[in-house]
């Protein structure tokens, strides 16, 4: 018998892993942080329309694809650095959608399924280099999201392994590059994501069969100009993927968020953010370009990715680093005044140095900020939600009340993340609780932001 390719070693993987009961503790904090994420992203403008976009009583496929988009644009939810995969916004929607639909599914099952989506996108992730490709133009998650969403599903669904291999290998031609303008004020790019993640999960049970060869061959090269690692996706690297994703502790591009975090560090040690004359922010050289701008009214990308103003509003409004939405009109006069006057004096620059503190897997910065006569410097390897720094089920907790506070009273966030903690127990009540959320946000009149 010949060796197995790629997809049918990773078929073969989805098909018949049991997670073990600390995989399956960790899938279920994942599954309520992305909850957090899920119902906090359902009160801004593009989750509002992503909502009613989708007529009671939706397929499947327009559930998912409308689902994952919503977690997606929350720009707060999980992440792996060394594959640039956001895992949590395709998987954890995807399995408890097609979970809800089935008529008995156990809650290991679920917890299985939850693991091979992760492991499938994070695989993916890795073969491709997604840290390199997303700098051209390459969206690792975009590419990423059929294929997890065919692992949750065709496992839920208890594909075995040669139709398992055949529904992943469907779901790599499903893989799409990226949108275009990622910074426009539209839906689109949120909605192309989740739509081929839901047509992924619903062809998963058609019995169509597919070229198993395409992770070996030169199909991706050829049409993608990538060269991928087949053994990476077929065998992974000999860690669980899940172990090694991060939660994202603030909203924002996780490229602003190491320099982000050293100034927040230096401020908790008593530096005064009215005696900041100069910031000096060493990143990672392929980052560099990508967050060193100001802001645009109006523009949520712009402020996500911009990292003057997320040190801006992590001197002065620290608060409103969970706040998901972007206010319609400009940013406030405080903020606005602090950035004109360290903008002028703030220097981000690449640091080759930091691609040795361990890159892709660890993303570095290092920051140096002038107050008066004295120089506080600060460097920071790993975020609060780190594998190296976890989150205690008390910080997460924290995390899913801040993002959901305009949503949910302190008491409601409490119980709704014990009940996403239970998410993988019942997932159809769940869903249920999570669409009544996301119904009550959609009635609310709605303008461009």
């Amino acid at each position: 018998m010949p060796p197995k390719n790629a997809l049918e070693q990773l078929g073969g993987f989805v098909a018949g892993h049991a997670p073990e009961p600390r995989a399956v503790a960790k899938a279920r904090s994942h599954v309520a942080d992305t909850i957090g994420a899920w119902i906090a992203a359902a009160g801004t403008f593009e989750g509002r329309a992503l909502v009613a976009y989708r007529q009671p009583g939706a397929p499947l496929i327009d559930q998912v694809a409308t689902r994952c988009a919503i977690v997606r644009l929350s720009e707060i939810d999980d992440i792996h650095l060394g594959a640039m995969i956001t895992p949590g916004a395709i998987v954890v929607p995807a399995a408890l959608t097609v979970a809800a639909s089935l008529p008995k599914v156990e809650a290991q099952e679920v917890a299985a399924a939850l693991v091979a989506g992760y492991e499938a996108m994070i695989r993916l992730g890795f073969a491709i280099d997604g840290p390199s490709v997303l700098y051209r133009g390459i969206w690792p998650s975009y590419f990423a999201a059929p294929l997890g969403a065919a692992a949750v599903a065709a496992r839920l669904m208890r594909l075995d392994e040669k139709q398992m291999a055949h529904a992943l290998a469907l779901a790599l031609i499903m893989a799409a590059p990226g949108v275009g303008h990622h910074a426009a004020a539209t839906t689109a790019r949120w909605l192309a994501i989740g739509e081929a993640a839901g047509r992924a999960a619903l062809a998963a049970q058609a019995a169509f069969t597919c070229d198993l060869n395409l992770a070996d061959g030169e199909f991706l090269k050829n049409i993608y100009g990538i060269t991928a690692s087949a053994a990476l996706l077929g065998r992974g690297w000999g860690e669980p993927a899940l172990a090694q994703v991060s939660f994202k502790p603030w909203c924002a591009a996780r490229q602003t968020m190491a320099a982000t975090q050293s100034l927040k560090e230096l401020l908790a040690e008593g530096l005064a953010a009215s005696s900041i004359t100069a910031i000096e922010a060493a990143v990672l050289p392929p980052h560099r370009r990508m967050i060193d701008h100001g802001v645009t009214a109006g523009d949520r990308f712009s402020r996500l990715t911009s990292l003057p103003y997320q040190m801006a509003v992590a001197a002065l409004m620290p608060d409103a680093a969970c706040d998901l939405a972007a206010p319609a009109g400009p940013i406030s006069p405080d903020l606005a005044a602090f950035m004109a006057r360290i903008m002028a004096r703030i220097t981000v620059r690449a640091d080759d140095a930091l691609l040795a503190a361990g890159y892709p897997n660890i993303w570095a910065a290092r920051v140096a900020v002038t107050a008066g006569s004295r120089r506080h410097e600060r460097m920071v390897t790993h975020l609060p939600g780190d594998p190296a720094r976890p989150f205690s089920e008390t910080e997460l907790l924290s995390k899913f009340s801040r993002v959901t506070r305009h949503l949910l009273a302190d008491d409601q966030a409490g119980a709704m993340f014990e009940r996403a903690r239970a998410a993988l127990d019942q997932p159809a009540a769940l869903l249920h609780e999570i669409e009544r959320i996301c119904a009550r946000q959609a009635g609310r009149p709605r303008s461009p932001p």
